[in-house]
């Protein structure tokens, strides 16, 4: 915390420093005192190279306080006028052109930022689309480097040739050196204002438009019937790829819509075509009339431009069944059917009433669990494996209970290590774990540490082996993880309701400290688990129960997995495929 504010109180040091700077420089200036105008021109073009490389928070602070680059240059240009009018007699036009100079600076500055943005537009970064063959489309010509890096605010930065001549014209009496100056950065913004006009108009009937007329034609001679649509982040892509596989196995034409560039790379490889169309009204605009059934594993507020549309059926189908209070979002109502796994999310959604009527929840399985091994974990010569798969803090503020890395994580970590005999854990924790506090990324991060000094691999990509692991990115998959499990450690979540398909053991964490049947009555999902209590007294004795083979909940299990998941006996890809083609039909 120390430290926090250390940094927060330097980093406003710094921009007082720099703002001191330019009031002094224009105090300066109209006073015409040359040497204290000298000293803090020097002071002021200085701090601002040292800010902007290494200080950006300092940077961000002022333009949050109003004092952006741009109202700092317009500042020195100021200055300058105001010392040189303090010291040269100036006759005739000589104070038109001086005003006129810098001025023309800043005119070629605007218009060069405008014609920017709308040259960025027309080749919005990166592919629109993947596994589709758009045919040839000519890409609009893209702004050099050098001049992209010099439009905008960037492009007065030409105007500071005019601070050393106002120095010289003050000293000299004369108005020369800075007409000199000015008339250079003139001709210097004049080069990178023609370049950015001259690649606008290369441009024209390209880039962006182009794609777009091209998507259309690929869509209206695809015509998908399906649509998986997300609206979300990057850091969310996971929430899509869950159901890649199974849309991807469909007998039915379907297409991955994206609204966010950056979720591209982020999305899991997959043989379905991908539409990537981020501005609101492109999207619109796309005929997409053909699509009969449009599923959602997200809420997002983009959501409402496909939702907008009448002519097809809209799904949300989540992105994982749990108790936890965001599994029955109030949302849920504008869709036209919500798809769960099994009567527990039936009875979720009549509990927590929130306007979606029975009649529209529709139970077909989860899919994507048909990778997940039943029975015991995978053979091979390595120790029992626990797999501690903690959740996030969610969004609810002030709800320290939601997930147990920061109160019980350490000690379930520890525990783990220092049992004997020895078992092998991997930590996998939810991809948005620490996003939103301080305290639970400070616990990972010693919990992978701990991990780190026990010889675990803290940044594993494999199974393979013996060693503890680390797994906090998309490979190895969750699925990968339970099929290497012997025992899972969770919290109430949807890995723990999917963990339930393998029929093997499990712990779910109270870090609340609830009595345990209060618990089971709150969250359905740990009936047949073990509960840990904050203490985490009771994990030596679950690890040797469990690992001995003598566990009592082996049958509870059983009939959980039919109340979270659906009937055994019924294949969940079948069921997911019969309500898409009835929504086909209709």
């Amino acid at each position: 915390m120390f430290g926090t504010l250390t940094v927060r109180v330097g980093t406003a040091a710094r921009g007082a420093l720099l703002v001191g700077a330019y009031l002094i420089l224009l105090a300066t200036g109209a006073l015409g005192w040359v040497a204290g105008f000298a000293v803090a021109a020097l002071a002021a073009v200085a701090g601002e190279f040292a800010v902007e490389r290494w200080s950006p928070a300092t940077t961000a602070l002022m333009e949050k306080a109003g004092l952006g680059l741009g109202y700092r240059q317009l500042a020195r240009d100021g200055s300058v006028v105001l010392l040189v009018v303090a010291q040269v007699q100036l006759v005739g036009g000589e104070l038109t052109l001086l005003l006129l100079l810098p001025a023309t600076v800043w005119v070629i500055a605007v218009f060069a930022g405008a014609f920017r943005r709308i040259i960025d537009r027309r080749n919005p970064g990166g592919s629109m689309v993947r596994n589709i063959d758009l045919g040839r489309l000519g890409a609009a010509p893209g702004l050099p480097r050098w001049a992209a890096a010099l439009t905008g605010d960037r492009l007065p930065w030409v105007n500071v040739l005019l601070v050393p001549a106002s120095v010289v014209a003050a000293v000299a009496g004369t108005v020369g050196p800075v007409h000199l100056a000015g008339a250079l950065a003139v001709g210097l913004a004049a080069v990178v204002g023609g370049t950015v006009g001259l690649t606008w108009l290369r441009g024209r009937g390209t880039g962006h438009g182009a794609q777009l007329s091209a998507v259309q034609r690929w869509l209206d001679g695809y015509r998908p019937e399906v649509a998986l649509y997300f609206a979300g982040p990057a850091k969310d892509a996971y929430q899509a790829n869950m159901w890649l596989g199974p849309t991807e196995a469909l007998d039915r034409r379907a297409v991955v819509f994206l609204r966010n560039r950056d979720v591209l790379p982020a999305l899991a490889d997959t043989r379905l075509p991908v539409v990537c169309v981020p501005p609101g009204a492109d999207f619109m605009n796309l005929d997409k009339s053909g699509i009969r059934a449009a599923l959602y594993p997200a809420n997002a507020g983009e959501n409402i431009h496909l939702l907008r549309e009448p002519g097809m059926k809209h799904v949300f189908l989540g992105h994982g069944d749990s108790d936890k209070a965001a599994s029955v979002n109030p949302f849920c109502r504008v869709y036209d059917e919500v798809w769960v796994a099994g009567p527990a999310g039936r009875e979720r959604h009549a509990r927590a009433g929130v306007g979606v009527r029975d009649c529209d929840v529709v139970e077909i399985g989860r899919p994507q669990l048909a990778g997940v091994r039943g029975g015991g974990a995978e053979p091979g010569n390595r120790p029992f494996t626990v797999l501690y798969a903690p959740t996030w803090e969610g969004w609810l503020a002030g709800d320290p209970f939601h997930t147990s890395v920061a109160l019980m994580g350490e000690r379930i970590v520890a525990g783990l290590l220092a049992t004997r005999p020895e078992v092998r854990l991997i930590y996998k924790p939810h991809p948005l774990t620490g996003s939103r506090s301080s305290r639970v990324r400070a616990a990972h991060e010693r919990i992978v540490q701990r991990i780190r000094r026990a010889g675990g691999d803290v940044e594993a990509t494999t199974l393979h082996g013996t060693t503890h692991r680390v797994v906090t990115g998309s490979v190895p998959t969750l699925v990968d993880c339970f099929n290497q499990t012997d025992l899972l450690v969770g919290d109430v979540s949807s890995v723990v309701s999917d963990f339930v398909q393998s029929q093997r053991p499990y712990v779910v964490a109270n870090p609340a400290g609830l009595p345990d049947d209060e618990f089971r009555r709150a969250f359905p999902t740990s009936r047949a688990g073990y509960l840990l209590a904050a203490d985490c007294g009771e994990l030596e004795k679950i690890v040797a129960v469990t690992r001995a083979g003598d566990d009592p909940m082996t049958e509870a299990r059983r009939e959980l997995k039919s109340y979270l998941l659906g009937p055994a006996q019924a294949d969940p890809m079948d069921r997911f495929a019969e309500e898409v083609a009835r929504l086909c039909r209709r």
